[in-house]
């Protein structure tokens, strides 16, 4: 079901942002603005983006191989990365350019009410396109703060396109007041002005971006509530003495690894062990569906605290 919502944004994302396209680089030939220039590349980056996505979805649903034994799942992560990285060389890069070249060469903009015919119509795509995002996103927020939930998230998938719509509708702004005021102050630069500034807002929307996706990909931990629910299920588990260590990490939305270091009471036969153990396992998963692989080992304290140690002494001589 959040695969499936995920679709629904970057679906409604893509339709919005390739219809925009197509109009702001009509309204970009006919007027000559810089600023509608940039909006229409902007655009038609954020639709090959959202390609991307899709491609990174797809990949990342791939099953396990032996290659690749824990799946594919970071696929996803790596696309939204190199989104990041697009929106901030293409769409950031060619608008200040655009906006820089015009500011060093000015020229008035002609045809203007064609470009606030075309920003209204970019405005109700967006809008459109953006609602569906942020309510997607907000019910996925389950009551936490905006930043909370952002930083939280495992599918970049919708705050990507989040992101983008956001940024998108203030370049929109950006782009109406540059080429209103040009225009009633008789000062095409200012047509470069806000060519300069959207390249900004992408460059600040990207390098967020490329900030969540860093944590994802180098690998981020399942929710404390999570990691709590697992240790009060093995806790309450007959025949355990302590928990060593728990470790999770996501290599998906959907897709969490556990490992688990558990030292059992020394009344316990290794049947009753191998019993408990696969019981625990079945419990977690049915408890928490996100866990996919569950990898118990069976530890005694001083066992583990040696290795510990051991580990923190070899870190010590590197």
């Amino acid at each position: 079901m959040a695969r499936a919502s995920s679709k629904k944004v970057i679906y409604a994302a893509f339709v919005g942002n390739f219809l925009i396209a197509i109009t702001k680089f009509l309204a970009a030939i006919i007027t000559g603005s810089s600023a509608m220039l940039s909006e229409a590349i902007h655009s038609l980056v954020d639709t090959g983006n959202q390609i991307l996505l899709l491609y990174g979805m797809k990949k990342s649903a791939k099953p396990a191989d032996t290659q690749h034994p824990f799946g594919y799942g970071m696929e996803l992560y790596f696309w939204t990365f190199v989104v990041a990285i697009i929106l901030f060389g293409l769409g950031s890069g060619v608008s200040i350019l655009e906006g820089i070249s015009k500011i060093r060469e000015p020229h008035a903009v002609t045809n203007v009410s064609v470009n606030f015919i075309v920003l209204g119509m970019a405005c109700v795509f967006e809008a459109a396109a953006w609602t569906v995002a942020y309510r997607e996103f907000n019910r996925s927020r389950e009551g936490r703060g905006y930043i909370d939930a952002i930083r939280r998230s495992k599918d970049p998938t919708v705050f990507t396109i989040l992101f983008e719509d956001t940024a998108a509708m203030l370049g929109l702004i950006v782009a109406f007041v540059g080429i209103w005021a040009a225009e009633a102050l008789a000062m095409p630069i200012l047509d470069g002005v806000a060519s300069v500034i959207i390249g900004v807002i992408l460059a600040v929307t990207a390098a967020l971006l490329a900030f969540e996706c860093k944590g994802l990909l180098i690998g981020e931990g399942a929710s404390a509530q999570v990691v709590a629910g697992v240790r009060e299920m093995v806790t309450a588990e007959d025949g355990v003495v302590n928990i060593n260590e728990v470790l999770t990490m996501h290599f998906g939305p959907n897709d969490v690894l556990l490992n688990l270091s558990v030292d059992f009471s020394s009344d316990l036969d290794s049947d009753q062990v191998e019993t408990a153990i696969t019981g625990m396992e079945r419990r977690i998963k049915e408890a928490h569906p996100e866990i996919k692989r569950v990898f118990i080992e069976v530890q005694s304290i001083a066992g583990h605290l040696s290795d510990s140690m051991r580990q923190i002494d070899m870190s010590n001589e590197e």
